[in-house]
C-alpha cells in the first residue's frame, strides 16, 4: 500500500504564507524520510489559509529541496490554464527534476466563482471541456506528425498525468482515457463508492495503464492519544466550517468547543459519509485504516493531515508512516 501526502500548504493564524512554504519543504523532506511515495500540493485561490496558489512554483521549491521523493500537483485545475501554459510549466519541471514530478488534473476552478472569473483564461471558459483540455495537453508532451505546436520544455517527456474529481464525472473522465483516477473523499466522499466503481467498470487501457489505478485523498489527524488527536483535529473542522459559510480562514489554533463535532469515520453508513477522516492515537488510525482499506482497496491512499502546529503535523506524518507499514 503506498503512501503519499496531500500538502494544503496551510496559513496559520497570526503567521505569513513565507512561514508556511517553509514549513511545506520542511514536511516534504520529512516525508521523504519517513518513506511516502510522493508529495502533491494543491491549486487554490483567493484562500487566506493556503499558501500554494502558485503551484508549479511551489513544486519546484519542494524538489528542489528533496532528492527521492515524487513531486506534484494534486492538482492544477486546467479551466484556469492554457493546456500549453501548463505542458510548458511540467515540461520544464520533469527537465529540472527527472522522473520526480506528477501532474494531477482538475476541472474545478479550485475557488470562488468571483475569483474564477479573476483568473478567466478566457471569458468563456467552460469546465465541461475537461476532457478535450486533457487530450490538448497530452498533444503537446507527445505530438503528432506535422503538428504545429509543442511544448518546449516538455515534448517528448513522460510527465504521469493523474485525473482529480469528487463527483462521477472525473471517474468517467479517467476510465475513457485509462490514465490513474485520485477521488477527493478527504473532503467530498458521498461519491466515493460509486464514482469508484465507475471508474473500475469502465477503464480502458492505455499505452501505458493496462489496469485502473486508484488514489483515495483521506483526512488524518494522528496523535500519542485519542484526546490530543481529537483537539488538534478541531483546527480543520474550524477552517472547514467558515469556508461552507463563505469566509474562508487562516487554520486556525485548536479549539476544545469543536471536539464535540469530531466523529470516526462509521462504517455501517460510508455510502453517506462527507469526508474520510481518522483521528486518533495510533491504535485507532491502525484500526480505521485497515477497514478502510478492505472496504475499497485502493492502490494509494493520499493524506491530509490539517493541523495548526508544525510539530504536531510532523508527528502525525511519523504515525500515519508507521501505521501505513502493515497495510497491504
Amino acid at each position: 500500500m503506498r503512501l503519499s501526502v496531500l500538502d494544503l500548504a496551510p496559513i496559520v493564524a497570526g503567521s505569513d504564507a513565507a512561514a508556511a512554504l517553509r514549513n511545506s519543504l520542511d514536511l516534504a523532506r520529512h516525508a521523504e524520510r519517513l518513506g511516502f511515495h510522493r508529495v502533491w500540493v494543491a491549486e487554490h485561490h483567493n484562500m487566506p489559509g493556503i499558501a500554494s496558489a502558485a503551484t508549479a512554483i511551489v513544486i519546484a521549491h519542494l524538489a528542489a529541496g528533496t532528492k527521492t521523493i515524487r513531486v506534484g500537483a494534486g492538482g492544477i485545475m486546467l479551466p484556469n490554464h492554457a493546456p500549453l501554459v501548463v505542458a510548458e510549466q511540467f515540461g520544464t519541471l520533469e527537465s529540472l527534476f527527472p522522473g520526480r514530478i506528477d501532474l494531477g488534473l482538475g476541472r474545478a476552478p479550485g475557488t470562488d466563482p468571483v475569483t474564477a472569473r479573476a483568473l478567466r483564461r478566457t471569458l468563456a471558459s467552460n469546465p465541461d471541456e475537461f476532457p478535450a483540455d486533457i487530450l490538448e495537453l497530452l498533444s503537446y508532451f507527445h505530438p503528432q506528425p506535422g503538428q504545429s505546436v509543442s511544448a518546449v520544455p516538455g515534448r517528448g517527456l513522460d510527465v504521469p498525468i493523474y485525473i482529480l474529481g469528487s463527483s462521477l464525472f472525473g471517474a468517467q473522465v479517467a476510465a475513457a482515457l485509462g490514465l490513474p483516477f485520485a477521488f477527493a473523499s478527504h473532503f467530498a466522499a458521498a461519491q466515493m463508492i460509486p464514482a469508484v466503481e465507475i471508474y473500475r467498470a469502465k477503464f480502458r487501457p492505455s499505452p501505458k495503464h493496462a489496469a485502473p489505478y486508484l488514489m483515495l485523498g483521506i483526512n488524518i489527524v494522528a496523535a500519542d492519544s485519542d484526546d490530543e488527536a481529537r483537539l488538534l483535529a478541531t483546527s480543520g473542522r474550524q477552517a472547514f466550517a467558515s469556508l461552507r459559510r463563505g469566509m474562508p480562514i487562516p487554520l486556525p489554533p485548536p479549539d476544545r468547543q469543536f471536539e464535540k463535532e469530531i466523529e470516526p469515520v462509521n462504517w455501517i453508513r460510508l455510502e453517506e459519509a462527507q469526508s474520510i477522516s481518522f483521528v486518533g492515537a495510533p491504535a485507532t488510525i491502525d484500526e480505521g485504516l485497515r477497514t478502510f482499506v478492505s472496504r475499497m482497496s485502493p492502490d494509494e491512499l493520499i493524506v491530509v493531515s490539517h493541523i495548526y502546529d508544525h510539530a504536531a503535523r510532523l508527528r502525525s506524518y511519523e504515525i500515519t508512516a508507521q501505521v501505513g507499514k502493515g497495510l497491504k
